[in-house]
């Protein structure tokens, strides 16, 4: 490898709209797991803490939610910050990602 070739290249290939719905819907089924989880807990468990964990966690189905719409209008994978791709390692790691790592951190 030379120097001024970077170590780590993006891989260009985009997730297919099958593997995106699959891993997606993966999140989700973790997602209600975790939900059923907390419900169960009950009294056992701090509820400041429950709530909190409850939240987020239906922030994110909200997140997978939105991520899926995008899947049927064919606009996922692409940043709308940008309207690059989203680089594909990204959306395995995070599928419900709606921005690239540079337009997340403008985001915020």
């Amino acid at each position: 490898m030379s120097l001024d070739t970077p170590a780590i290249e993006a891989r260009t290939e985009r997730l297919t709209p099958h593997d995106a719905r699959r891993r997606l819907e993966h999140e989700r089924a973790s997602r209600l797991t975790q939900l059923q989880a907390i419900d169960r807990a009950g009294h056992e468990a701090d509820e400041q803490v429950m709530s909190a964990q409850k939240d987020t966690i239906e922030r994110v189905l909200g997140e997978i939610e939105a991520a899926l719409a995008r899947v049927r209008d064919g606009s996922y994978g692409t940043c709308p910050g940008c309207s690059k791709s989203i680089p594909v390692e990204r959306l395995e790691i995070l599928p419900y990602t709606q921005f690239c790592v540079p337009c997340q951190h403008r985001a915020a």
